[in-house]
């Protein structure tokens, strides 16, 4: 018996440590920001959020812990959901910085949770809640996307080369970025999202080890919003 109990501890042991793992280890952030006006003029189109209009700049998407393979871990503790208490008095900068499109309309909420819950528990052991959303809206202040292209000549409304856009990212902020397309409603690629990557503290940007799979036309558009 006691030889049964003691191969049964063990195995939860061993299991738990299997799931301590998964849930902590991770090589670096993914920092991604969209475009409001590429999102909106899909076919599928978009809604406002219940606070009005965002701001025509970039929104973030999401800090995203990645592995250095290219794949990541998500959805790493169900027993951490997402709690509106614990971010209180990150609300409004996170209405501002990190605004909701999808629809129908809504004030944020289940966007941040499930950012919290896919991507946010699998970085607990570096950041809790609070600290996982206020680092990424730190690092949107850091990162000033919209003038960074538009210092460069870049403007919504216009068409610009791939690499102009690359270019004008990577001179103001130290880094190569990979960029994201979409097509609008004809049919258009179109600059979508742009990624950085950050260190596993969530503060400071780094080469980034791996890009995500994907193209863009050599010419694309940066639609106005």
């Amino acid at each position: 018996m006691k030889s049964k109990c003691s191969i049964l501890i063990h195995i939860v042991l061993l299991q738990c440590l299997v799931v301590l793992v998964a849930s902590q280890g991770f090589d670096f952030f993914y920092f991604v920001q969209q475009w409001p006006g590429s999102y909106c003029d899909t076919e599928q189109s978009c809604c406002y959020p219940t606070t009005g209009k965002p701001a025509a700049d970039f929104g973030i998407h999401g800090l995203w812990p990645n592995y250095n393979d290219g794949s990541y871990p998500s959805n790493c503790d169900p027993n951490s959901p997402f709690s509106p208490s614990e971010i209180s008095d990150l609300q409004s900068s996170m209405q501002r910085s990190w605004p909701t499109l999808a629809c129908p309309s809504s004030d944020g909420q289940q966007f941040w949770s499930h950012e919290w819950e896919k991507h946010g528990t699998c970085s607990e052991s570096v950041l809790d809640q609070h600290a996982y959303f206020e680092s990424a809206l730190g690092l949107k202040q850091k990162v000033n996307l919209l003038q960074a292209l538009t210092s460069s000549g870049i403007t919504p409304g216009g068409s610009y080369s791939l690499t102009s856009i690359k270019d004008a990212i990577t001179d103001a902020v130290g880094y190569t970025p990979w960029i994201e397309c979409n097509k609008d409603s004809s049919g258009n690629s179109q600059l979508y999202q742009i990624y950085l990557c950050v260190d596993t503290s969530g503060s400071d940007l780094i080469k980034c080890p791996v890009f995500p799979h994907g193209a863009c036309s050599s010419e694309i558009e940066f639609p106005s919003f």
